[in-house]
């Protein structure tokens, strides 16, 4: 089964991530396998860089690590089976270098339903789907 679990977390949108992180507990009970939460942050525009603070980015990361580091705390796994991570740049681009530099096995994802918004611009997780190098699930609310 699978042992290596990614699960992204947009910390924007907690309610399509537990349902995601409940499937990936279940299948990591099953088979006596690791999770690791992953969280991006997205890059600031250099164009903003003028109209924030200093350590806005530092900042960022900080609250991101924390939220994670209390969503870990709630997963019903030993501590020492749930890992976090916060890194900064494009979401699926992010999400499939740590799941291949983590030798992740799988990578659980929570969707919503799509609308036609996704159709013409695309989705993370259709993304995710398509380039990964290991298996994904897609859970829907």
């Amino acid at each position: 089964m699978f042992k290596r679990i990614v699960v992204p977390i947009d910390l924007a949108e907690i309610e399509l991530a537990q349902p995601a992180i409940d499937q990936a507990v279940e299948l990591a009970e099953a088979s006596g396998g690791v999770l690791r939460l992953v969280n991006v942050q997205p890059l600031l525009p250099a164009t903003f860089m003028d109209y924030v603070p200093a350590d806005f980015d530092a900042a960022q990361e900080e609250r991101a690590a924390k939220a994670l580091e209390e969503l870990a705390a709630g997963v019903r796994l030993p501590k020492e089976r749930v890992s976090h991570v916060v890194r900064v740049g494009g979401a699926y681009h992010e999400i499939l270098a740590e799941a291949r530099a983590w030798a992740a096995d799988l990578i659980v994802v929570g969707s919503h339903r799509p609308v036609m918004s996704d159709y013409l611009l695309g989705s993370n997780a259709k993304t995710i789907v398509r380039h990964a190098h290991c298996s994904v699930l897609v859970v829907r609310p």
